[in-house]
């Protein structure tokens, strides 16, 4: 049996892929959706930085004892979630970067594109990214209620997450992966996932959608991610 584990980014949780969670255990996979330290339930924990993330799903897989393991992340997620999947040796079946950002060895989450604006809003709100307001969703394919439950359920990011560095020990382009591209969100991908869509053990899915489709479009991700996991490695 396919295992997913789900890693929403930034703001949010768990709670984020309830209804693809859905989808895919009707479908017969295991799935378990993952709350990184600091963030929804888990935001009083200790002080959160990136390793921290990438230990929260190492032990989780290890935790679990899963196998064939299908590891999706979203957004910022696909940076721990990329160091992970080296990580794991033969338990990962496949790597799913649903809108997100890959990691780059020494690089980090804001590394690359115009980001003076969030490190001042980090400065500015005690280390955290503070969330998004409901404007800022618009243009996103999104309803006003998906929005709203986006907003009410999103807390702060701790700003070190997205300030480290990843350290990644082999090329990601060696691993299997499905990059999955919101449209609406734009239809190129960042620099650093063209290269390694050049990879043949790397695929392009496209969805016209915007950069939250585990709200926007769960039917049409869940079915995306499980034609990646009968894919496999």
């Amino acid at each position: 049996m396919t295992n997913f584990v789900l890693v929403a980014g930034t703001w949010l949780g768990a709670w984020a892929w309830d209804e693809v969670a859905a989808e895919l255990r009707g479908a017969g996979h295991g799935v378990h959706a993952l709350t990184l330290s600091g963030l929804a339930e888990k935001q009083d924990t200790q002080p959160a930085g990136q390793q921290t993330h990438v230990r929260d799903i190492v032990d989780e897989v290890g935790r679990l004892g899963l196998r064939d393991v299908v590891l999706v992340g979203h957004s910022y997620a696909g940076i721990p979630v990329g160091q992970v999947a080296e990580r794991i040796g033969d338990r990962l079946r496949r790597v799913v970067f649903v809108d997100a950002n890959a990691p780059v060895d020494g690089e980090s989450f804001l590394s690359g594109w115009p980001s003076d604006h969030v490190r001042q809003a980090i400065a500015d709100h005690d280390g955290y990214w503070p969330p998004l307001g409901a404007p800022d969703y618009a243009g996103q394919g999104l309803t006003d209620e998906q929005i709203a439950r986006i907003v009410e359920g999103s807390t702060p990011h701790p700003g070190v997450t997205l300030t480290e560095p990843a350290v990644l020990t082999r090329p990601l382009g060696e691993l299997p992966a499905t990059y999955v591209k919101c449209l609406l969100d734009g239809d190129e991908p960042m620099p650093a996932v063209a290269e390694l869509l050049k990879s043949d053990r790397w695929e392009l899915v496209e969805l016209d959608t915007g950069h939250w489709p585990m709200f926007s479009q769960p039917h049409a991700l869940a079915r995306v991610l499980h034609a990646a996991a009968v894919a496999g490695p």
